[in-house]
């Protein structure tokens, strides 16, 4: 498709900022207005918009996606995406370790365990690590504080939060994410720990490379779509 504006805008709406895009404002694939809650996310959409190339592709708009699901979908289905979070805390990566014998296992200590007790601080809960594949649930007043958390968050840290913990295979790592000195690159390292070792130890090629620096973009664009929905700027 054509580029077929010339200059993207942000303009305050009803019930918070929209982009136009000369005098067209956007709105979902579904058609409703695409109106953002921060002015923060609202510039996110509109320099999504204005670096577009002169050919656009549906990949060229992440941060759109992300905001439409928000609206179209995440908020009447906020209790499904909770519930789905609640389940990435129950199998949080970060939570199952390898044998303390084995050398990922140190490498694991190091990087999981600071992200994982700082949620704990964060929220003044107790997580439970374990060192079998065996599901462990976390503690049921845990969880409580978990959903409390998770339904105090609007529509759009909830699709941030969503996409980050998929990919994360970790509620810990996209809660942390949430952090205004968060650093991405770290947490999805952390997350990323075990296919690192083991890319270590036995090499890696260029196309897992690629998917790996990929997912790792999809997962810094998750947070930083958070972030700004809950800026006060």
């Amino acid at each position: 498709m054509k580029r077929f504006w010339t200059e993207a805008t942000l303009r305050e709406a009803d019930g918070g900022w929209q982009v136009w895009l000369d005098e067209r404002a956007v709105k979902t694939r579904c058609g409703s207005p695409q109106v953002v809650p921060t002015q923060a996310l609202g510039e996110v959409l509109r320099a999504e918009w204005a670096d577009a190339p002169d050919e656009v592709q549906p990949d060229h708009f992440p941060m759109r996606d992300l905001a439409d699901r928000a609206l179209d979908t995440l908020s009447k289905e906020r209790e499904s995406v909770v519930s789905r979070l609640l389940g990435f805390a129950d199998g949080d990566t970060l939570c199952y370790r390898a044998e303390p014998d084995e050398a990922v296992a140190r490498r694991q200590a190091k990087m999981w365990e600071p992200i994982v007790t700082g949620i704990e601080e964060d929220l003044g809960i107790t997580l439970n690590r374990t060192h079998s594949i065996t599901h462990r649930p976390q503690p049921e007043a845990s969880h409580a504080a978990i959903r409390t958390r998770l339904e105090a968050e609007n529509a759009f840290v909830l699709a941030g939060l969503d996409a980050a913990a998929s990919l994360a295979a970790s509620l810990c790592a996209a809660l942390a994410g949430l952090k205004d000195d968060a650093d991405a690159q770290a947490l999805w390292a952390a997350a990323n720990l075990e296919e690192d070792f083991q890319a270590e130890q036995w090499g890696t090629d260029e196309e897992a490379l690629a998917r790996r620096n990929a997912r790792e973009a999809e997962f810094t664009r998750a947070l930083a779509f958070a972030r700004a929905a809950r800026s006060a700027v």
